[in-house]
Formats: structure tokens, sequence, C-alpha cells
């Protein structure tokens, strides 16, 4: 069948695409690069035309409170839109967990009007709720630097790897619409400071993490279960220490 990646030649994106490729099926990876706009709106009816599946993988390019709120919205609207007309049968979106949690950040605002949006259109939909990537680790110690200490909050991750992430979003896309939200977390559960302190000393960084219960997570202070999942969740199988084996820095 055919499917349509939005941000598909992204982190997640371009996984997604190549897992879904090799199991036989038509996969459009669908971003400005390749002509098609969300925010614009700009060649969306003809990439989605014939598809089953539309999976949106697409990031604000601002994560500004208003700049971001307008993306979530004006590219939801339009999405959804076209999905309408082209008669998709599954709208799938990665979205965060806890984003219901954190009401604080305008980025997480806007995710969860993201989300209404799709649970209002009509069209079978699944959310994914996914906890932060590996792949984050290093954006989010340098966002809590100053000089040479990191503040960072004490309250637990549970991050997953893009592979793991991938995988996930392949088998939701090949599976019946849930109209509800699977959640998807990594196998194991760190404090946020002392896993970005393991990471600065595997890679030979002499700067020192201070747990601050202050320290903002995308605008907003977390509570300590903020970012984990409550119930079931699917679990990724690379642990931390795998994922830190394999680690390169982006150049």
């Amino acid at each position: 069948m055919k499917i349509v990646v939005i941000g598909g030649t992204g982190l997640i994106g371009s996984k997604t695409v190549e897992r879904l490729r090799k199991k036989g099926h038509e996969v459009l990876a669908a971003s400005p690069n390749t002509g098609v706009d969300t925010l614009t709106g700009k060649g969306l009816d003809d990439a989605l035309a014939g598809a089953k599946v539309v999976i949106d993988l697409a990031n604000s390019p601002s994560f500004e409170d208003k700049a971001v709120m307008e993306f979530f919205q004006t590219a939801g609207r339009n999405l959804l839109k076209a999905a309408a007309v082209a008669g998709v049968e599954h709208h799938i979106a990665l979205s965060i967990v806890g984003v219901e949690r954190l009401e604080g950040s305008g980025y997480m605002r806007a995710k969860m009007a993201q989300e209404a949006l799709i649970r209002a259109s009509g069209i079978p939909y699944t959310i994914v709720h996914s906890t932060q990537f590996l792949e984050f680790i290093p954006g989010i110690v340098q966002s809590g630097t100053v000089d040479q200490t990191v503040h960072l909050s004490s309250a637990y991750v549970q991050p997953i790897s893009s592979e793991d992430v991938a995988d996930a979003m392949a088998d939701v896309a090949l599976g019946k619409p849930l109209n509800g939200i699977i959640e998807i977390a990594g196998p194991e559960k760190f404090r946020l400071n002392e896993i970005a302190a393991q990471f600065l000393k595997s890679t030979g960084d002499s700067r020192q993490v201070v747990a601050d219960p202050h320290a903002p997570y995308f605008g907003t202070e977390l509570a300590e279960g903020s970012l984990v999942p409550i119930g079931d969740a699917r679990l990724g199988r690379v642990s931390f220490q795998d994922w830190l084996s394999h680690y390169q820095p982006r150049t």
C-alpha cells in the first residue's frame, strides 16, 4: 500500500521509510526538501493521492511559543484536510510522553493542539507518545550549560533510541488504527541529571552537572514523573550503554 511519511527525510522519518520500503510498501518521504510543505499546503494533495496511511513526523523549525503553536495548528489542519480528500484510512502522529502534564511549556501546548485536531478530524488515527530520544541527550546537556556547569532537573527520564522509535512507527503503520494513544519508551529509567553526567564522563567532557529542580525543560519545570510513562508502554531494546558505544558527535 502507499504510505506517506511527513518529515520523511529526518532522523525518525528516514529510518521509518527504510523499514516500510523493505517490507514492500510504496513509501513517499515527504518534506519541504522533496516539494511537500504542510505549513503552506504545497504539494500535499499530490503527495497524498492514493495513500492509505499517513505518518506525521514533522516538527516546527521554531520552538518559540507563538511560532510553534502556529506551525502545529496550521500544518495539522492542512494535512488533515488533504488526508480527508485523499481518503486516508489511518492517520498517525508522533507526540510526547507526558505532554498533557506539561502545560507550562508552549511546545507541549502546541503538541496538545495538534492531537486535538487529529481526534476531531473523523479520520481513524493512532497517536504515538514517545519519551525523549537518546539522540537528544547532547542537546539537552547543551541547553542547560552555563560556562562549565550543566543545570538539569533530577526528574526521571526513560530515553529511547531512534531505531526503536522507527520500529514502533513502522509497526503502527501496518496495524489497525487505535483511535487512541500508544506509549513507547526506552528500557531503562534514569534521573535526567544522572544520565547527563554519565554521558559527559563517557565522552571525556569535563563539564559538571548540577541537579536543579528549577531548571527548565522546554520552558517549564519538571515534576518527578512528568516525562515517563504511567501505565503500560512498548519498551525499546537499545540500552543507554548500547547507544553510547556507537555514539558519534555530529560534525
